[in-house]
């Protein structure tokens, strides 16, 4: 098997391409839906919370991702959300 055929499987060797949301996909999903709505004027808070969450996914997935790639996406997005806050 190459080395890019074993980035996207699991310990059992099953091949992950997607997987249902968690939780704080979820989160980040509906803040990002709520910062659309026009009658809410919350945008900077749902921004925090939106990003938040995506920092919380992106630890996870670092240290839980079922595989290599899923572990490399929660460096990326960790990284991103962490640049995004702090610069």
């Amino acid at each position: 098997m190459s080395h890019s055929a074993t980035f996207f499987r699991d310990g059992s060797g099953r091949l992950v391409l997607f997987q249902a949301p968690n939780a704080a996909i979820w989160v980040f999903i509906f803040a990002t839906v709520a910062r659309w709505s026009p009658y809410d004027g919350r945008d900077a808070e749902l921004r925090w919370i939106g990003s938040g969450a995506l920092v919380v996914w992106g630890l996870d997935e670092l240290l839980r991702g079922a595989t290599p790639f899923r572990r490399v996406l929660g460096v990326g997005v960790l990284a991103w959300q962490l640049w995004r806050l702090l610069a």
